[in-house]
């Protein structure tokens, strides 16, 4: 017992002091424990199986597709706009949609979903997301009260009264509680976040052209039109080569585009390819062509081309990029036509920047000089290839980073599906699959579906650190469990305060929960205190149900710890937050919170 002790004691400590990473901190915890013989190896690793864990780690890539798909973006715009520049507003927003989204969903599984789309608005605001991601979290543990599946202690205390012959709870028993908790937790939080602001997190940081103003700066929408090629056009066939359109009409192919859609347009493909000189144009082909409008219009209408209205740049398979010249380069002095960018790295060059003047007419003709910055455009591949083979340029910017940050847009239907028919599984019991099972599914059905770009992609999603963290603390309550440390504490409590009345009895159960899911997870605290709650209401001859509430409120209401409940830790690498940003706003918010639900609990519920 006394080595239990004081190894939580020092993992709460190197928690609190934040100078060894917290997932360090955990696994060596765990092993002290294996090494003194207190838990056996396969107890200790009991929490990397747990379904919580795996649940997590499917979560993680759920999300990961929702931002991947443009589905974060697009949600944050329609909060934003509701919101508008407000941060109060914006706040409120945040807090109840996450409140009411994890009323019916884990509240693991809220955050995991919720948390791209708050990057993505704070970014779109040029905010840091540090002020909205832990109210997020909490958020989600106050929704989880409002239903009978909300969070997992809800069904624990559930299973007690049914255990115990009571008439079991419905599933909006909890609401009017919920409802408090939400009132409470909207009035605290909204003047502690403010103390969450991080500069450096989310905003203020150099950072690269995204694509859009690369766009933007070259004035490229400005000579570029999409046409469809007709089935009864004339190029159908033909190559690029036998249409000579840069001698003939003074334009060029920037990009040849197939789409293909099934099911009502639910499961759309997207390819982009570079015009090569023995690329063949097809029926139904998208043809993007750069040069004069009165050009393009001409030969288009020879060729019976249909005008696209929308002629937006897409990066899904292509990118663009800039390199500048070097003074040393083969290419100064050179015409862009003799520069063999395109014959040697599949590239074209959309544009050239000199000085403060942007070239994008007549290009072949160009002649380079040094300092000379170029918008080009190929394969992310190529245009990674570009930058590790030549020293004659120096490449702005990332590819391999950019391509990743690409939206594949045309997937956000069926994510969005993939998403909703994973939430319907969870939310419905008629429904024969484990919600454990729901998640991993929906992660593959991500991947395989092509939501990512590659499988490492996915991979890249998961957040290890809050994973092990989570894993390798939840074997600390076998540990407490095991070498009686929980149950000592528990049974004087209960010992200490029942003789004064049944007031004081809920105060000491509220407290004691809360306290010890500040060290171990909330559903075993809640598996731990139920039972005690219940036989403490038998022997003082009351009703159960307040001190149940109070166990289950004090379990899923912990907010002065990261590691307290998996929402918690899975927004604290992403909110740059350290424990005692915890300490700040979550302890008083659950000392709040604590005082105003043990003086309304048996309103609710009469002793």
């Amino acid at each position: 017992m006394i080595i239990t002790i004081l190894v939580l004691i020092a993992t709460v400590a190197m928690f609190i002091v934040g100078r060894m990473r917290a997932d360090i901190v955990a696994l060596c915890a765990l092993t002290i424990l294996i090494l003194c013989g207190i838990l056996t190896p396969a107890e200790a690793l009991a929490g990397f199986s747990n379904p919580v864990v795996i649940m997590m780690v499917g979560l993680f890539v759920v999300g990961g597709a929702i931002l991947q798909t443009g589905l974060a973006k697009a949600a944050s715009h329609k909060i934003m706009r509701l919101a508008g520049t407000n941060d109060t507003a914006m706040f409120l927003l945040v807090v109840v949609v996450t409140a009411v989204i994890g009323a019916f969903v884990s509240n693991t599984g809220t955050v995991a979903l919720m948390m791209p789309i708050i990057v993505s608005m704070a970014m779109e605001s040029h905010k840091s997301p540090s002020r909205l991601l832990m109210p997020l979290a909490f958020a989600s543990s106050m929704g989880g009260m409002l239903t009978l599946i909300g969070t997992p202690p809800n069904l624990v205390i559930d299973e007690t009264l049914r255990e115990h012959g009571y008439e079991g709870l419905s599933f909006f028993s909890f609401f009017p509680v919920g409802i408090i908790c939400l009132a409470v937790g909207i009035l605290v939080m909204l003047p502690l976040s403010k103390l969450l602001v991080k500069k450096g997190v989310g905003e203020g940081r150099k950072r690269e052209k995204s694509l859009e103003e690369l766009v933007d700066e070259y004035r490229l929408d400005n000579n570029v039109e999409a046409y469809r090629v007709d089935a009864r056009s004339c190029i159908v066939g033909k190559t690029v080569a036998q249409l000579n359109l840069r001698a003939d009409h003074n334009i060029s192919i920037m990009e040849i585009r197939n789409e293909t859609s099934r099911h009502r347009g639910l499961i759309r493909n997207i390819t982009q390819s570079l015009p090569q000189q023995d690329s063949v144009i097809a029926a139904d082909d998208i043809l993007y062509l750069q040069g004069p409008k009165e050009q393009i219009a001409r030969f288009a209408s020879a060729a019976c081309l249909r005008k696209q209205d929308a002629t937006t740049l897409d990066f899904y398979d292509i990118g663009i990029a800039e390199i500048v010249v070097m003074p040393e380069s083969r290419l100064v002095g050179q015409m862009l036509r003799q520069s063999r960018l395109r014959e040697q790295y599949q590239i074209n060059v959309l544009g050239v920047k000199r000085s403060h003047d942007y070239i994008t007419a007549n290009l072949p003709e160009v002649r380079l000089k040094a300092g000379d910055t170029l918008l080009i455009q190929g394969q992310w591949e190529n245009i990674s290839k570009i930058d590790s083979e030549e020293e004659d340029w120096l490449l702005l910017g990332q590819p391999k980073t950019m391509a990743e940050k690409v939206t594949l847009t045309y997937k956000a239907p069926l994510a969005a599906l993939i998403m909703l028919v994973m939430i319907a599984v969870m939310v419905f019991d008629f429904i024969p699959i484990a919600p454990v099972t729901a998640v991993i599914a929906a992660g593959l059905l991500m991947v395989v579906s092509g939501c990512f770009r590659s499988v490492d992609a996915a991979y890249k999603t998961i957040n290890w650190e809050s994973v092990v963290l989570i894993a390798a603390m939840m074997p600390m309550a076998t540990a407490l469990e095991k070498t009686g440390v929980s149950a000592m504490v528990s049974h004087q409590l209960v010992a200490a305060l029942g003789g004064i009345g049944p007031m004081a009895l809920l105060c000491g159960i509220y407290f004691t929960t809360s306290l010890l899911t500040m060290f171990i997870s909330n559903t075993a605290t809640a598996v731990l205190m139920a039972p005690i709650a219940m036989s403490a209401a038998t022997e003082l001859g009351v009703s159960p149900l307040a001190f149940l509430f109070a166990v289950t409120l004090g379990a899923s209401m912990c907010f002065a710890s990261p590691f307290s409940t998996p929402p918690n830790a899975l927004v604290m690498q992403a909110g740059g937050y350290t424990f005692s940003d915890y300490i700040k706003v979550g302890l008083p918010l659950q000392i709040i919170m604590g005082v105003v639900m043990t003086l309304v609990l048996p309103l609710l519920f009469s002793f």
